[in-house]
């Protein structure tokens, strides 16, 4: 997490890891979720939080789960169903269930079959939002896989050149295990800047960078200014401009969109504006490519030369993708979860609505 995106620690609230699950886990039961699917939601939420991804945890994501449950957007209680199937493949139909409370049996699905067949790749459409799409691949790194895991929805961002929003965030994630090491996870939207960001800018007072949005012409912005007011500006692909990389962000949107919409048989927003998502799942047993063992050694060695490079002027270390989650995991589980304060007030509202624990401060 960026540090302009932290909670400000005049403005942090501590709560206990247990009892924001416990309250997560009975208002998903109050919307109508089984037991086990409010637990397995807020598993995924909680340590979205836990790990320092507040865009996709509790603080930015479960009002909206709870606005779209009670609207009817979403399905409390959905009966998704294999719809095609291979000995390596499966694509959903999620019945318009929440991703959140999906993605983890998609994932067991892929798990299962590449433990059978080396590969599992599964698909699902007619869901809602999938959250912190590297928690997914995560999942198959206990099981000594190689996991991935992307997501599509939504038309909020700009194509190169473009003056009309057609893309979403696109989320694409890689997770790997390794030994010793903490498990190597890459989990980036590919526009410019995460949507949920932006929120968490406009909540902590946080300018956006360079690059990140542009002009409702499509003109990127190239200077630091604080969140302009909805509908004021576009998000760019990542890179921002043609001349900063932005093709390859859009390139890289794109890929998204065929393996999680096309290869569900949907359309992406573009064409389709439900406002439902695709998701795409992928398991790769390592033991069916090589020996794990050496897998993991040679894991455990390329990240620790990457650790062990010489920092640039100003910065105290060279880090990989998924160890300052890791870190702040372990530091969270000690000391509890900080939310802004103004989502703890929520939580003490929509607590008292449905008649559910209130969150422990610490």
């Amino acid at each position: 997490m960026l540090e302009r995106f932290k909670v400000p620690e005049q403005d942090q609230v501590k709560v206990s890891e247990d009892s924001l699950h416990k309250a997560v886990s009975a208002i998903f039961e109050k919307m109508g979720l089984t037991p086990e699917d409010a637990t397995d939601g807020a598993d995924m939420l909680v340590t979205a939080d836990l790990r320092g991804i507040e865009t996709h945890g509790v603080s930015n994501k479960m009002r909206d789960y709870v606005q779209q449950y009670s609207n009817g957007e979403l399905n409390p209680r959905p009966n998704w169903r294999i719809e095609r199937e291979s000995p390596g493949t499966a694509v959903i139909d999620g019945d318009r269930g929440l991703g959140v409370i999906l993605g983890p049996k998609a994932m067991r699905i892929a798990i299962d079959k590449a433990r059978q067949v080396g590969i599992g790749i599964v698909t699902i459409h007619n869901s809602g939002h999938l959250g912190a799409v590297g928690q997914f691949a995560m999942q198959a790194t206990k099981e000594d896989m190689v996991g991935m895991c992307a997501t599509a929805i939504g038309s909020g961002i700009l194509p190169t050149f473009g003056a009309e929003p057609k893309l979403g965030t696109n989320p694409i994630s890689i997770a790997a295990p390794t030994k010793s090491e903490a498990p190597f996870l890459f989990d980036a939207a590919t526009s410019a800047v995460a949507g949920n960001k932006i929120r968490l800018a406009e909540r902590v007072g946080a300018n956006l960078l360079p690059g990140w949005i542009a002009e409702t012409d499509g003109t990127p912005i190239m200077e630091e200014r604080p969140v302009p007011g909805r509908g004021q500006y576009h998000m760019l692909p990542i890179g921002g401009s043609r001349d900063q990389g932005s093709h390859k962000g859009y390139g890289v949107n794109m890929m998204v969109e065929i393996m999680a919409t096309f290869l569900s048989g949907a359309l992406p927003s573009m064409l389709n504006l439900s406002g439902l998502a695709r998701h795409y799942f992928a398991a790769y047993y390592i033991s069916a490519f090589t020996d794990l063992d050496t897998f993991k050694e040679n894991m455990d060695q390329m990240l620790q030369t990457l650790r062990s490079t010489k920092p640039a002027p100003g910065h105290e270390r060279v880090m990989y993708p998924g160890l300052s989650e890791y870190e702040e995991e372990q530091e969270r589980h000690v000391s509890g979860i900080p939310l802004h304060k103004e989502v703890v007030e929520w939580f003490e509202g929509i607590s008292g609505e449905l008649s559910v624990p209130q969150l422990q401060i610490i």
